[in-house]
């Protein structure tokens, strides 16, 4: 596929022909269809033995924000000369949305494949909003312009890439989880492990997963002795892991999946597989089209969980395979492409560890959160992003909105020894509609930070449900989601993050919960009726206020001290 950057944003691309859909106008390149799926949505397909490309224009009236699944700067509208953005099958999704005020989506649009280049962008000279996907050979878009919420859009989206795909998500995936990397970095040791996985059981952690540093006993933090992967910091393993499982704890280990250091042995082998020299990193990234390549790698990782009893693997790194340019395969490859040689690779490594246990748990991480990859794993974390609870907020909500049936966790939520109980709740309050993994060291948490932990990660049970499976609905993207909503069948939550009035005449509820994470505690409720009974509890779960309340009128207010939860049940 060729990139294409037309910085002055012409009328159309050449070769180009209009096709009339639904009240759209479009311009194709090749043989093309339009199909009407629903009310505003179109299906465009357009097939061509050479590169093929779909563009349109919008009128860009009333829009904030154009949203895609890689977090940006908020409330960011690109010129339409912006460079175009390329999504692979290992980095981002082919899907994007220009929003509008009221948090509608003007027009949301995704492909059927995840290689694809899309522009987007403000035309200066007629203040539209153009957009073009291009690809090789067949391509398929679904364009929505209904004016619907943009989450229901998005949604909409994930199922309809989710019919065509499999995905099995296991309870385990979508419960709270220890992490050691920001806590331990690379000094594992099986003391170390064992102690963090028996306090965070106490406070609602059921799962631990051990990060870099286990496979070697250099703390240096390079790769290069990834590759051999054997236990040189947890001696003993199987014990130790059934050590961990008599404590009720889930255990992953990591795995920098491309790597294959120069100090290892396997470099020795593999040495000459190299997809790209990651020298900075004292590795090169092996190259999957090569059977040699997947059945050592496969081998390596399923023994955690054939031999030492693991329940499932972090599968790090799986981005660095998306070489722009990769050599040519030599011979003994069997894959023309590096994305068809990893695909076998993640689904031979799939089978293995499912095999042995069928509910075993593969986490991914942003960027690479494409649905072409959801039948190889069953979560997605946020990238790192440590410290910082906006940002975590948004990549996790922008994650959630297109990850269809898999479950997203939050990066790994430390801070300072000295941090209070309120921002420590805080922290959880900004990753409460994903699954939150916590990696600070228990043993050292005040009264107050363990009882805010205990409280939030037992909100994050009791409302697993609504919180993970109900209709989220985040609002004002163009201002990084200063409120969010997620309601299930008789439960709404809402998690306030700006001194924003609570609307309560939205999806019918029979309990209301709102989580406060802003420093205004007047949390104005709007748009009710009928009385309601009342609990106010603090970040550490201690009740403040009990009672009732009428909800009519024009709003009432309830003090809700920051990191605190408001609780509403109707009478």
């Amino acid at each position: 596929m060729t990139d294409i950057w037309e910085p002055h944003a012409p009328a159309a691309g050449s070769g180009l022909r209009p096709l009339d859909a639904d009240g759209l106008t479009l311009s194709v390149s090749g043989a093309a269809t339009a199909r009407t799926t629903g009310e505003g949505v179109v299906e465009v397909t357009a097939d061509h033995e050479g590169d093929v490309r779909i563009e349109w224009r919008v009128p860009c009236v009333d829009a904030t924000a154009f949203w895609t699944p890689d977090t940006r700067a908020t409330g960011w509208l690109p010129a339409a000369w912006s460079a175009p953005r390329r999504v692979t099958l290992t980095r981002g999704a082919p899907v994007a949305a220009l929003v509008g005020t009221g948090d509608v989506a003007i027009c949301a649009f995704a492909a059927d494949r995840d290689d694809v280049l899309a522009g987007a962008g403000v035309v200066e000279e007629t203040g539209e909003f153009r957009i073009w996907v291009q690809a090789t050979g067949r391509l398929t878009l679904r364009i929505d312009t209904s004016r619907r919420h943009f989450a229901r859009c998005l949604a909409a989206v994930a199922g309809w890439w989710w019919a065509d795909r499999e995905a099995y998500i296991p309870d385990a995936a979508r419960l709270p989880a220890y992490s050691t990397w920001y806590s331990l970095h690379q000094n594992v040791s099986p003391e170390a492990v064992e102690t963090q996985a028996a306090l965070g059981k106490e406070l609602g952690l059921d799962t631990i997963i051990v990060d870099d540093g286990w496979m070697t006993r250099d703390r240096t933090r390079g790769y290069a002795h990834c590759g051999d992967w054997e236990p040189l910091s947890l001696p003993d393993t199987a014990a130790h892991v059934r050590r961990v499982h008599e404590l009720g704890v889930a255990y992953l280990l990591w795995y920098a999946l491309p790597f294959i250091g120069k100090d290892s042995e396997a470099f020795k082998k593999l040495g000459g597989y190299a997809l790209a020299d990651a020298d900075h990193m004292g590795a090169i990234v092996a190259d999957p089209r090569y059977p040699e390549v997947r059945e050592h790698l496969v081998g390596r990782l399923a023994r955690a969980v054939e031999e030492w009893g693991m329940d499932g693997l972090k599968v790090d790194f799986i981005d660095w395979f998306g070489v722009a340019d990769p050599p040519e395969p030599g011979p003994g490859a069997d894959s023309a492409t590096v994305d068809e040689g990893l695909v076998k690779l993640l689904a031979e490594l799939r089978r293995r560890i499912t095999a042995v246990r069928p509910d075993a748990m593969l986490e991914h991480r942003q960027p690479y959160v494409s649905p072409g990859l959801w039948p190889y794993t069953t979560m997605i974390r946020a990238t790192d992003c440590p410290l910082s609870p906006g940002e975590n907020r948004q990549r996790t909500v922008d994650t959630r909105l297109v990850a269809g049936p898999v479950a997203v966790h939050a990066d790994m939520l430390m801070w300072h020894p000295e941090e209070s109980a309120e921002q420590v709740a805080c922290h959880l309050i900004n990753v409460l509609f994903s699954v939150p993994q916590i990696s600070v060291d228990l043993a050292a948490q005040t009264a107050g930070q363990r009882a805010a932990l205990a409280f939030w990660l037992g909100v994050f049970r009791e409302h697993l449900a609504t919180l993970q499976l109900g209709e989220l609905r985040p609002h004002r993207p163009d201002l990084g989601y200063p409120m969010i909503t997620a309601a299930g069948p008789s439960t709404v939550v809402v998690a306030r993050y700006a001194p924003l009035p609570v609307q309560l005449g939205g999806a019918p509820w029979q309990t209301l919960l709102v989580a406060n994470a802003d420093p205004d505690q007047a949390v104005r409720l709007v748009g009710g009726e009928g009385p309601a009974e009342v609990t106010v509890q603090d970040a550490q779960g201690r009740i403040v206020r009990q009672g009732t309340l009428d909800l009519a009128g024009d709003g009432a207010a309830v003090a809700v001290p920051r990191g605190g939860l408001l609780t509403l049940r109707r009478i």
